[in-house]
């Protein structure tokens, strides 16, 4: 059994990488994105790699994740994890080592561009760069991202007690990496236990939504997110997306 996020990671690879893991959909824009286990990692690499090499976090400092529904949401996630970084979603928390935010909470972090690296996304399809310029101190992930490598190996690797998750005031519970990886119940849990397909509107990057991210991923599953759901579609999307599960 994994004890760390990496462990997690490996085995994935070892075990299905060409499987569909990340799933979509914008129904305001008609966008959809699947990535396979292998493309997820990929990406996951790539932004370990920008937060490492690039901006100098280590493993134990803290990130915190502000960003809605996407796909991105679980590449940073994966990111921040592969990197023994703790995560939190408390945008008070003006003692994070780092900051990503979408287009909407730009100028809310701009501020701190001078203390801590902010690493803002256009939410773009193919995660492309923002069209406008950025206050200063302020990094475009559609920009900075490209160039870093394809694998990412940590020079100093998170350990199974070390944090994964904060506590926040709205949850969830601090969690070690030990804890992340290790099956769990609930709601999302008993959805896919022994590996099912999620259908969800709920956001991976927030304490109610993280568990359709972390149970699949666990568990051997996939998912699939709806952002600005048309209620009308959700159950042609369950079929079409062969989901074993919805959570709404």
């Amino acid at each position: 059994m994994a004890a760390t996020f990496p462990d997690l990671l490996s085995s994935l690879l070892a075990a299905d990488p060409g499987r569909p893991l990340v799933t979509f959909y914008d129904d305001a824009t008609g966008e959809r994105v699947e990535l396979s286990v292998a493309t997820w990692a990929n990406w996951v690499a790539k932004t370990s790699s920008l937060l490492v090499e690039e901006f100098d976090l280590e493993r134990g400092d803290r990130v915190l994740i502000d960003l809605p529904t996407h796909w991105l949401g679980p590449v940073f996630l994966g990111a921040a994890w592969n990197a023994g970084l703790a995560v939190t979603f408390d945008g008070s928390d003006a003692a994070a080592d780092a900051v990503i935010c979408g287009p909407a909470t730009v100028v809310t972090y701009a501020d701190r561009g001078g203390s801590a690296p902010v690493l803002a996304t256009a939410l773009l399809p193919l995660g492309v760069r923002f069209a406008d310029p950025l206050p200063a101190g302020v990094h475009d992930f559609g920009v900075e991202v490209w160039g870093q490598p394809d694998s990412f190996l940590p020079w100093d690797p998170p350990q199974a007690d070390d944090l994964a998750l904060l506590a926040g005031p709205d949850g969830p519970a601090a969690t070690t990496q030990a804890e992340l990886v290790t099956p769990a119940t609930g709601e999302a849990w008993d959805l896919v236990a022994g590996g099912g397909r999620l259908l969800t509107t709920a956001n991976p990057a927030s304490p109610t939504g993280l568990a359709t991210f972390v149970a699949p991923l666990v568990s051997g599953g996939s998912t699939v997110w709806v952002a600005h759901a048309d209620p009308d579609s959700l159950e042609r999307k369950y079929a079409a997306e062969q989901a074993t599960g919805q959570l709404h």
